[in-house]
């Protein structure tokens, strides 16, 4: 069962050549038509949506019965539609054969459609103002923060909280906590992430998160089909006490930008999938359904979460192939109580949350034949849905193309902000590495909230700017101060050298809110490839690859946008690619310390036989004024291929080193070892370290 997560690596092999094959069949890229022209092709072009049509009102579904009748009908048509496609290309392909030709010959290979375009305007509606500001989380509002949020006060599923005067720490299948009071580092306990008499094989535990003395740990496992939350309590001595584990059925969360869960206040919300067959079969065997585990537990023991009275039909004639779920749990109570939404749509899906919704981007393709062209041809088509927080009725808008990740949304000012590509692959979802791979059109999509209080409408023309196209199908994307940045990444974010020669080495800026026209975005040349994009404050710092060497651009956002200074790593490249591995400490609103791991020579640059190649570290940089200048780093010191007694979750698919600043302090996390700096004369010098590695063979150590 371990083999099915570890099939997410073949993404990385496929993604390439996908694009590869994109860009050899791609058509010449459309003339846009006059900007007072009438829209011809509103599924072709995002910028077409039409809204001449009235809001439909999102339904639910009255019993199962309706539902199953639904889905069934659904079925059935489908067959159908795929049977008649079938006989007309069979009919044509038939009547067109040559004297004694083979079928087909002669006949011209299919043609994907050509990247839509997207004509120039912007939003002109108005709308109360937004409840949430993205931040460059650094615990403003509330309790200090050690992980990289993209939102303030939305806290999302690590590898490394804090609890008190504790770190909890989640590796390899177990949870980890450290006393970091005063001057010491000690380890406390170490306890399996899974239940008394779990059999954890084929379950992989991925995220944690820490409400009150409350922390959950957030797993897939395929042995079970669902996803696995663990409780465990915690108490003020470092002490983790396991309570109860649940099941909730579905498919893999899992996304190599995204993760499944978060924590606002006492309330645990986490989106899954559920892929459906409505062509046949059980349509229930499929939804969510919630366990409590307990020695014994079968199959039977699952309970429907979401009811047809909770399950939303499909927005604007999208087909129900999924079934996507957000489920809300309230931490404050012992016994884990929760409630979910369900909205039918396609099974394509990007998901985002704010202060006040979880936003999922809905990707469907339908594929048909056209007997006058003998062609197979594919239409793309997407629909955002917004699911308030409080349990409100969701609303939904009609839209096209699709994001990058989640790092492509933004609620802010009465609007849901969105940065979109005019074609997605991996069937438009960011599931596995779906999002390394997008092409066509850049645009900016900028919805008035009050559209999703209609239930469900179109965007209209105004509500989407076209913006610069970049090269390269792996992008990075980021809403930082008040511009929207992205720009092309090098092959597997960084690890294999720098861009191609003709590979998009500029960053572009676009002033989200104000921007009227493509002319309001500005190309900045960083001369790298664009690996990572974080905020520096209302600025911005770029990192990235060129040929061996990783270079931090600091970006000015204030006035016109610019390279502020350059800082080259030589012969290194970055230690992790998710956004918890990167944090920024400011200390005032022009300087601080970032601190990101790295893989390489050390910063003497000696990386010709020092031995450490390949051992990690966690570079530091100062930011003084958008000066970037290194004070050190902190590293790991590896112990050798020494057995830990791993159960489960063995592979560290969300990395395992870590920049944290704690209360003045500055540590290392670097697999089970935690080393501690200090700076000194501008420069960061090691004062103490420890390791919190199971002492024993086979199971984990005690307290």
């Amino acid at each position: 069962m371990r083999l099915a997560r570890l099939s997410r690596l073949a993404v990385l092999v496929t993604a390439p050549a996908l694009a590869t094959l994109a860009a050899g069949c791609s058509k010449p890229k459309a003339v846009d038509p006059p900007a007072d022209a009438a829209p011809t092709d509103a599924a072709a072009s995002p910028s077409a949506a039409a809204t001449s049509a009235p809001p439909q009102k999102l339904t639910t579904f009255a019993s199962d019965e309706e539902l199953k009748t639904y889905l069934a009908d659904y079925g059935a048509a489908e067959r159908k539609r795929q049977e008649a496609m079938a006989q007309k290309r069979a009919s044509r392909r038939a009547a067109s054969r040559p004297q004694g030709g083979a079928p087909g010959q002669g006949s011209p290979p299919p043609s994907p459609a050509a990247p839509a375009a997207m004509s120039d305007s912007v939003a002109q509606a108005t709308t109360p103002a937004a409840e949430a500001k993205a931040a460059s989380a650094t615990g403003k509002g509330g309790a200090e923060s050690v992980t990289n949020n993209q939102t303030a006060g939305v806290d999302e599923g690590g590898i490394v909280k804090v609890h008190g005067d504790h770190l909890v720490i989640l590796r390899r299948g177990r949870l980890f906590t450290v006393r970091v009071d005063g001057k010491n580092l000690t380890p406390v306990a170490a306890v399996d992430a899974f239940g008394p008499g779990v059999d954890p094989r084929g379950t992989w535990y991925d995220e944690m998160l820490i409400s009150g003395n409350t922390a959950v740990v957030i797993g897939y496992s395929y042995a079970r089909g669902g996803t696995e939350v663990g409780v465990f309590d915690l108490d003020s001595a470092g002490g983790v006490a396991f309570r109860a584990t649940y099941h909730l059925r579905g498919n893999d969360y899992y996304s190599a930008r995204n993760y499944a869960s978060r924590v606002i206040g006492q309330k645990l919300v986490f989106y899954t999938p559920s892929y459906l067959r409505p062509q046949g079969g059980d349509v229930f065997a499929t939804f969510p359904a919630v366990r409590k585990w307990h020695p014994g537990a079968t199959p039977a023991d699952f309970h429907r979460v979401v009811e047809a009275t909770r399950v939303y039909r499909p927005a604007l004639d999208l087909g129900p192939q999924a079934l996507h779920t957000v489920t809300s749990c309230d931490l404050s109570t012992r016994e884990l109580a929760c409630t979910a939404t369900s909205v039918l749509g396609p099974s394509g899906r990007v998901f985002y949350v704010s202060a006040s919704a979880v936003y999922v981007w809905m990707t469907g393709h339908t594929y048909d034949y056209d007997e006058a062209t003998d062609r197979d041809t594919h239409r793309q088509t997407s629909a955002v849905v917004r699911l308030p927080l409080d349990g409100g009725a969701p609303g939904a808008v009609k839209v096209a193309g699709g994001p990058i990740d989640q790092f492509s949304f933004l609620e802010d000012e009465g609007h849901l902000n969105v940065f979109v590509r005019a074609e997605t692959h991996a069937g438009g979802s960011e599931a596995m590495w779906g999002g390394e791979a997008t092409s066509g059109d850049a645009a900016m999509l900028r919805l008035p909230l009050g559209l999703f209080s209609e239930g469900a409408t179109e965007a209209s023309p105004r509500h989407l700017t076209r913006l610069p196209r970049p090269k390269g199908y792996a992008l990075q994307n980021r809403f930082v101060g008040r511009h929207v940045l992205y720009g092309a990444q090098s092959s597997y974010g960084g690890y294999y050298g720098g861009p191609a020669a003709d590979r998009d080495t500029r960053v572009y800026a676009y002033p989200y809110a104000t921007g009227k026209a493509s002319s309001d975005a500005t190309a900045v040349d960083v001369g790298h490839s664009v690996d990572r994009l974080e905020a520096l404050g209302s600025d911005a710092v770029v990192v990235g690859q060129r040929e061996r060497d990783l270079h931090f651009t600091s970006l000015a956002l204030r006035d016109t946008p610019k390279v502020a200074s350059v800082y080259v790593r030589k012969g290194a490249s970055q230690g992790e690619q998710r956004s918890h591995g990167f944090f920024y400490k400011p200390d005032s609103d022009t300087s601080g310390l970032l601190g990101l791991p790295v893989l390489g020579a050390s910063a003497g640059g000696d990386h010709g036989g020092n031995g450490d190649e390949g051992a990690a570290k966690v570079l530091f940089l100062k930011n003084q004024a958008l000066d970037l200048s290194p004070v050190g780093e902190l590293a790991s010191r590896p112990a050798g291929p020494a057995d830990d007694g791993c159960r489960a979750s063995c592979v560290d698919w969300y990395g395992n080193a870590r920049p944290l600043f704690l209360r003045g302090r500055i540590f290392g996390l670097m697999g089970y070892e935690l080393v501690e700096g200090a700076l000194d004369g501008g420069r960061i010098h090691e004062v103490r370290r420890v390791s919190f590695a199971p002492k024993t063979r086979g199971r984990p150590a005690e307290e």
